[in-house]
């Protein structure tokens, strides 16, 4: 009879570090001042009141004919650019959105055709304002893990598509845009994404959201009377949350690097109210020259958020090889997510 030979071992391959290799953003041309809302007597608000509770001044609205899926191919062209990256070189596209063209097929797979990444798998990640990082971290688990070498992140959003013009609390509040991110091993490089948290509490999810349009709420001349295809938020309940969850996940991602505040080159957090921001900055002892706020100019972009900050940040200069940088956003959900990742 013949003897079984032994197999050899198959090879254990380390984990690699992943780094952000590119970056990319866009928002739309169209500039959404206060002063519009102000000018909608039925609104009965000011540029005042919206300035002094939120930071905001304007944000940008998408055309009529400008989708999630647009405004995610031209960041994703832009962050390819700057990285060198050709469209046939992405194993994966990841888009982060709550705002997507359609149900289905993902806006992943529309941005694929659009850059002509014909060679990579798509799928849509749904975590609200927290979705980019959400996506980070699972995009480089697949770097990391040796399963993919290029991976594309994308957070987008048109959001003036689910806001509700008749409610003043609202309205003011949310922008459109889109952030991608190049995610590659650098080789046996350290720097990179140093650690990611996560979390949600799905106990708070009646606080913020969109009740129309899925399985719950279907579309029906009710559901659409009952203006339910349009985001709702209870503010003041949502606003206490996130300088919590923010602060808790902030402090555990530097808690997990051996890290303080002032280790912290420059923060990047959600873009969504500027009391929250300041909160956070004083809660883990970070001076404000050391917070990027683009607030005032593009208001709450949820998922593109963070990502737009970040390319904005990257090619002013304010980072530079080397630097800490600690990303931190809260959303519907509601969820909560950290990143610390060195330059």
């Amino acid at each position: 009879m013949k003897k079984n030979t032994p197999r050899s071992p198959r090879p254990q391959l380390l984990p690699r570090s992943v780094s952000i290799i590119g970056t990319g953003s866009y928002v739309p041309d169209r500039v959404v001042t206060n002063a519009e809302f102000e000018a909608r007597k039925e609104l009965e608000t000011t540029d005042e009141w919206i300035r002094t509770r939120t930071g905001i001044r304007e944000r940008r609205f998408a055309g009529e004919k400008e989708f999630t899926s647009d405004m995610a191919a031209e960041a994703a062209r832009r962050a390819m650019a700057q990285a060198g990256v050709k469209p046939e070189e992405i194993d994966l596209i990841i888009v982060a959105t709550i705002t997507p063209d359609m149900l289905f097929p993902s806006t992943a797979c529309l941005v694929q055709h659009k850059i002509g990444a014909k060679r990579a798998a798509c799928f849509d990640l749904e975590a609200a304002c927290s979705g980019f990082l959400y996506a980070l971290e699972v995009g480089q688990q697949f770097v990391a893990a040796h399963t993919y070498n290029t991976v594309l992140v994308i957070g987008a959003e048109k959001l003036s598509s689910v806001i509700d013009m008749q409610d003043r609390n609202t309205c003011v509040l949310f922008g459109d845009g889109a952030g991608a991110a190049i995610l590659r091993s650098r080789g046996g490089e350290s720097h990179g994404i140093l650690t990611t948290c996560m979390g949600a509490n799905g106990a708070h999810g009646d606080l913020l959201k969109m009740p129309g349009g899925g399985s719950l709420h279907p579309a029906t001349h009710k559901s659409v009377d009952a203006r339910l295809h349009f985001l709702q938020m209870a503010g003041k309940e949502v606003f206490k949350q996130a300088v919590t969850a923010m602060n808790s996940a902030a402090t555990e991602a530097l808690t997990r690097c051996q890290l303080t505040g002032p280790d912290i080159a420059l923060v990047i957090p959600h873009q969504a109210n500027l009391r929250i921001i300041d909160a956070l900055a004083k809660r883990i002892e970070v001076p404000s020259d050391r917070i990027y706020v683009n607030l005032d100019r593009y208001g709450n972009t949820s998922a593109a958020s963070v990502p737009i900050a970040l390319d904005e940040a990257a090619r002013s200069g304010r980072i530079k090889s080397g630097d800490l940088v600690l990303m931190v956003a809260f959303g519907a959900g509601f969820t909560w997510a950290s990143c610390v990742i060195q330059w």
